[in-house]
């Protein structure tokens, strides 16, 4: 899928931006990354218990992949966009409704960790060298 194709999929939904990122492309609303289209599917973000139980019951699974190193490695933070949403604009809404929901709690726990992370290295300040002491050796 390339970027117009992302952006004109996910249209019904909201307008969204499409970034390079990894071998496909991240989904954006504002500064929020919402989905994921890599591997040939659409990984949508998640980060609520509730939310993934109601994916795995609709028959999606959580974002994996095999690195070249080997092993499986598993993103509980992307699950599968269900099927019935890819020809149905009402299913397309209904996941990426809590989808945008978790991202943006996501930017805004990433930006609160760099305000603080900020806030931390202004804090700290040198404090001014302390004279010597000098011995008056006659």
């Amino acid at each position: 899928m390339d970027a117009e194709s992302v952006e004109d999929f996910f249209a019904p939904f909201a307008p969204v931006r499409a970034r390079r990122m990894f071998s496909g492309h991240g989904v954006y609303v504002d500064d929020a990354c919402i989905a994921l289209c890599v591997l040939g599917d659409i990984w949508i973000k998640v980060d609520d218990d509730a939310e993934r139980a109601a994916l795995a019951a609709a028959g999606s699974e959580p974002f994996n992949y095999t690195p070249p190193t080997g092993g499986r490695r598993v993103m509980n933070a992307f699950w599968k966009l269900p099927d019935p949403a890819l020809d149905d604009e009402d299913e397309l809404r209904r996941w990426c409704r809590p989808a945008l929901a978790a991202a943006r709690r996501t930017a805004a726990e990433k930006a609160q960790a760099k305000a603080r992370k900020a806030a931390k290295s202004s804090a700290v300040v040198k404090s001014p060298r302390k004279p010597r002491a000098t011995s008056a050796k006659r």
